[in-house]
């Protein structure tokens, strides 16, 4: 474990920005990690690098978490508790899952980053959330070194959000996620209108089934990170109330939407940049990918500062456009 210097971090972060870090060093196992912490507090957490845009380099030590390992705890006949260190690859997680024939996941599959960010950003596709499985979590804290045990009722997860962005933020380091998963009578959610298209022949999907028609769905749509720099969607879909929908509706028939209480309803931010113009619209290095709006690309050597200015672009025009406000899932450092 060396503590390495001006190291650049493109290879760290899915945009492919090319900030540097002062100091960076990459810690493999819990020890490791505590020995960090023992004589540096002020750290800049780095783990798969897939939901964040730099801005500037950064002058923390800039810790790169890549603790690997699987723990299967059997509990009864129906289902099975797995526990995955924060540094495993989540995509490869969720395969391994599935070829232990462990239901829950696949809705999920494809998704960039690591186990130990997923409950950060309560990540989600195609109806399900991390949260649908999540048992606990262990966490180190920062300041003092002590390990916590986070429940599903303590990490207070909400549509892309968790107290690990809000109260909590930059206070614990997560280093292991617990998910409750089935091994039998699996509950196949397919009721997704992309992934119904897929299966319509398939009258009886396995879980795999599900997990392939999402990856086929995911690769036609959105770029690849090693081949075009992005972080997947960069904006929340908007959750507005019945009264401004109704308004818009009125102006836009054709507007698409989801009713997720009865109050509130949820819009593609996609369909709304695209209606702007924004879609495939390239501004230098920076700009939209040609197939889904909701998607901001560096095409060869954009800067953080240019991906974020095409963003408030989109935002500005939106919000003059609709009356609606989008709110950024990356986080800008």
């Amino acid at each position: 474990m060396n503590i390495l210097k001006n190291i650049s971090l493109k290879p760290y972060n899915t945009f492919g920005i090319n900030a540097y870090a002062k100091r960076f060093v990459s810690v493999s196992s819990l020890k490791e990690l505590k020995t960090v912490l023992a004589k540096e507090k002020d750290v800049f957490l780095l783990s798969g690098g897939s939901n964040i845009l730099l801005t500037n380099d950064i002058d923390k030590l800039v810790l790169h978490i890549n603790t690997k390992g699987i723990i299967v705890n059997d509990t009864n006949t129906n289902d099975v508790f797995v526990t995955a260190e924060a540094g495993e690859n989540w995509h490869e997680f969720v395969l391994w899952c599935i070829s232990q024939n462990y239901g829950g996941l696949e809705n999920l599959s494809l998704i960039p980053g690591k186990v130990g960010t997923s409950p950060i950003q309560n990540i989600g596709a195609y109806g399900v959330e991390m949260k649908d499985t999540f048992h606990q979590l262990t966490a180190l804290e920062i300041s003092t070194g002590k390990q916590r045990v986070f429940t599903k009722k303590d990490c207070l997860f909400g549509y892309r959000n968790s107290i690990f962005k809000n109260e909590l933020k930059g206070k614990f380091i997560i280093t292991s996620v617990t998910f409750k998963l089935s091994k039998k009578n699996h509950t196949i959610n397919d009721s997704y209108g992309a992934i119904k298209n897929v299966l319509h022949h398939n009258t009886h999907p396995t879980i795999k089934d599900v997990s392939d028609a999402v990856i086929s769905i995911r690769k036609s749509k959105l770029p690849n990170p090693e081949e075009i720099g992005n972080s997947g969607s960069f904006f929340k879909n908007p959750v507005i109330d019945f009264k401004q929908f109704d308004a818009l509706q009125k102006k836009y028939p054709q507007i698409p939407s989801y009713k997720i209480s009865s109050t509130e309803i949820k819009i593609p931010a996609g369909w709304l940049i695209e209606q702007c113009g924004f879609k495939g619209k390239r501004f230098g290095d920076a700009g939209v990918h040609n197939k889904q709006a909701l998607v901001l690309v560096n095409y060869e050597n954009a800067s953080g500062k240019e991906i974020l200015k095409v963003a408030d672009t989109i935002k500005d025009t939106v919000k003059n456009k609709f009356g609606i406000v989008l709110e950024v899932e990356v986080n800008i450092i």
